[in-house]
């Protein structure tokens, strides 16, 4: 439990640093996509949360958005996956709905999950085997729905996308309604608490779930890619996540439509 209760120290220290390193002047640029934007801060928050890792574990290793751990190609030891701002757009754009993730992995078994709701200052975090939480309050068990009476997160962009976009038009028509709040930490967290059923997504970097799959999977939902395949910890997948029954409900959307799975298969391999 020593580097649990260190991680929730630790993600609390970097929420702080973001809210006072906020209030000053700092740089937003571009990574390859235009929409893609990275700061100062993003930067400067996966420093400090790795510095003081490796402070306190030497030998443990850490994979973070912007670029530390880009040699790692295995799941030895212990693994930190560390997103430092999630939601980069909601923070340039709004200084609000964003969140710093984190997740511990040992030996690519699943150890915890951390995700700080920076400027709400809400903390979403679970043990393995030890139940998820919200601050000191422990969530109850995800409740089984059915997508007709469901909210649902979901991107708009992925609707309008060739190939991929008419089995997202059908979740979107089938569904109560959807939503996105713009970070994918916080829509699995919202998932966690039940304020959405489920969330889907067709791309997504490891650093963007690996927090948020632990914390779910503890509240009793269920996380695979979204034909129903077991997630590899280590690369960016599409991530279909939700209470046990609406799991099971939405990936049939995805793997009975031979387009959406040919496309899947092109951006993320086969299994």
């Amino acid at each position: 439990m020593e580097i649990y209760e260190f991680g929730k120290h630790l993600i609390n220290d970097a929420g702080a640093f973001v809210r006072k390193r906020m209030l000053q002047d700092f740089k937003i640029d571009a990574k390859m996509d235009p929409n893609d934007l990275v700061t100062d801060v993003d930067h400067e928050t996966e420093a400090f949360i790795y510095d003081r890792i490796l402070e306190k574990y030497p030998n443990h290793r850490i994979i973070g958005e912007e670029g530390h751990g880009t040699d790692i190609n295995d799941t030895e030891g212990v693994l930190w996956i560390v997103d430092p701002i999630d939601g980069t757009l909601n923070f340039v754009h709004q200084l609000q709905n964003f969140a710093i993730s984190i997740g511990v992995y040992i030996d690519g078994e699943p150890y915890c999950g951390l995700i700080l709701d920076v400027m709400n200052d809400n903390l979403f975090h679970a043990h393995a085997g030890d139940g998820a939480y919200k601050n000191d309050v422990r969530l109850k068990p995800v409740e089984n729905t059915k997508l007709a009476q469901s909210l649902v997160c979901l991107n708009s962009n992925w609707v309008i996308k060739d190939e991929i976009g008419a089995a997202f038009t059908k979740v979107v028509k089938d569904a109560r309604s959807t939503r996105s709040y713009g970070s994918a930490a916080l829509d699995l967290a919202n998932t966690a608490q039940g304020i959405v059923s489920g969330a889907l997504f067709f791309r997504l970097h490891p650093w963007d779930y690996a927090g948020g799959m632990i914390i779910l999977s503890e509240a009793g939902g269920v996380t695979t890619n979204m034909l129903g395949e077991e997630i590899d910890i280590l690369k960016k997948d599409s991530v279909l996540a939700g209470n046990p029954a609406i799991h099971e409900e939405l990936q049939k959307y995805f793997i009975n439509d031979e387009t959406f799975v040919s496309r899947h298969r092109k951006a993320h391999g086969e299994k």
